[in-house]
């Protein structure tokens, strides 16, 4: 391995790979990701999955938008697409500390981001509706792998 300000080089045996570098700073990662959420849904994975991916059939197919409304004990997942009258709603049972919160998604990156936790529960920390929200395996079984995924919500139609 090789490199200078420019570029990286890398020789194996019969391989030659030439990168060029970023140039400029890298930016700030850590300072879009929200460090004060309040509101704490724990729920688990696979019914969350599931119902994310029946409820989004119904979506629209321009935003593939979903709501979860959170309330108690409870998270009501909806979508709509209004175009084609078409809506669908399903309620499950979930733990959640923190203010009743109306909040929206598009559910493509949802479904990508659960289907790649390997946990049984997860958790969903949020701050308000139209803030990123942060999604956790609980109880990774991967101890050397620390999981962080951060989603932006979408703004709901009334």
């Amino acid at each position: 391995m090789k490199y200078n300000q420019t570029n990286a080089f890398f020789a194996f045996k019969n391989i030659q790979l030439v990168c060029r570098l970023i140039e400029g700073k890298y930016p700030n990662y850590e300072a879009v990701i929200p460090t004060e959420n309040p509101n704490k849904l724990s729920i688990e994975r696979l019914p969350f999955l599931n119902s994310i991916k029946r409820v989004s059939l119904f979506a629209s197919q321009s935003t593939y938008q979903i709501r979860l409304n959170i309330s108690g004990r409870e998270l009501l997942l909806s979508s709509e697409d209004v175009d084609f009258s078409n809506e669908a709603k399903e309620r499950l049972t979930c733990s959640y500390d923190g203010e009743d919160i109306d909040i929206g998604f598009n559910s493509k990156f949802i479904l990508e981001m659960i289907t790649n936790i390997d946990s049984e529960e997860i958790c969903i920390e949020m701050s308000a509706a139209n803030r990123a929200a942060l999604i956790f395996p609980v109880n990774n079984q991967n101890k050397e792998e620390n999981i962080l995924m951060l989603v932006m919500p979408v703004m709901l139609n009334q």
